[in-house]
């Protein structure tokens, strides 16, 4: 950077020459190296507030990075996937944006989530290149689903393989892979995905601990699950819910923080008591305009959006300063 040229100035004309980018189509160049240098990540060990961006898919980079630090977040989880801010196939393009956009906003992307999943997909390894050359370090990587013709012993040893393949690759790029156990998909019992990564560098393979979808798969059982699988949580996401009786039966209902039955201190609490350091990820999952789906538009008026976002954030952040972890 030019030393005449102050750092007010330099973000000033950086914000202005990218605020009028649409989302995704004009090129900055693939000169990662270079995003690098203007949006350093937080460092690892450290605790960050997060968006997922899924949740702010209605804006582009800029106004997507703006309304994150006008919220209070640190970081931003980008989607760099099928559908996201980013796709797979121009993450070499579309990524430095992004960065570009984060740093202008005086904010950093500390973890993307993505569709990875398996070892020898090209795009696995365009995807975690560039977010390498970036330096980013972490992502969340796509589900596996049970093979109902495999018992479930059979399934952790396919999936075992699958795992220390991208470890591999992970290890490669020097980055780490976080899988997120989800109500539904392979590792929502937890021992499962123990069995399968026990052997691996939590270097390389983390889990992503998902305290929503843990109360729905173990009301009572979450924290024995959370002890076992400690060493490999790397990041969480935070979202509530409560069980909502329907003429079709007992089905999940999303919730504003604090509105649903995760037991968030006692959760925070645990987290403080092994030493978690790291990423933590809100999602927004109860009906919002769309937000909550990641639509590209909203039905409610974004003041409405962002007034209930702002509303589980500063929630949050009471139960984090309650707690030690912020």
């Amino acid at each position: 950077m030019n030393k005449g040229i102050s750092r007010k100035n330099f973000i000033k004309t950086t914000a202005i020459s990218i605020a009028a980018l649409p989302l995704g189509n004009l090129a900055l160049g693939d000169d990662l190296k270079s995003s690098q240098q203007l949006t350093p990540p937080a460092a690892d060990g450290k605790v960050t507030l997060n968006i997922f961006s899924k949740h702010l898919q209605w804006l582009n980079y800029t106004d997507m990075a703006n309304q994150a630090a006008r919220l209070g977040f640190e970081g931003i989880d980008l989607t760099v996937r099928k559908g996201g801010h980013v796709l797979p196939e121009r993450v070499n393009d579309d990524l430095p944006k992004a960065l570009l956009a984060a740093k202008a906003a005086g904010i950093s992307i500390n973890s993307i989530t993505t569709d990875i999943v398996d070892a020898d997909d090209q795009l696995t390894h365009d995807v975690l290149k560039a977010a390498s050359a970036a330096g980013i370090k972490s992502y969340r990587m796509g589900w596996y689903s049970y093979d109902k013709k495999l018992s479930p012993l059979q399934n952790v040893d396919q999936l075992k393989k699958r795992f220390a393949a991208l470890a591999k690759v992970n290890q490669q790029y020097q980055m780490r892979g976080d899988y997120e156990h989800h109500t539904g998909r392979f590792g929502n019992s937890i021992w499962d995905l123990y069995e399968a990564i026990k052997s691996l560098s939590p270097q390389h393979v983390g889990v992503q601990f998902d305290i929503h979808h843990a109360t729905i798969d173990g009301a009572m059982a979450w924290p024995i699950n959370l002890n076992l699988i400690k060493d490999y949580v790397r990041s969480t996401t935070i979202k509530d819910f409560y069980w909502n009786k329907t003429a079709k039966g007992w089905e999940i209902a999303n919730a504003p923080l604090g509105q649903g039955m995760v037991e968030f201190k006692k959760y925070f609490a645990q987290l403080k008591n092994f030493g978690f350091k790291g990423p933590i990820i809100m999602h927004f999952e109860y009906p919002l305009g769309g937000a909550d789906q990641g639509a590209a538009k909203l039905t409610l008026p974004k003041e409405q959006v962002l007034a209930s976002m702002q509303a589980d954030v500063d929630t949050l952040k009471g139960w984090l300063k309650e707690s030690g972890l912020n």
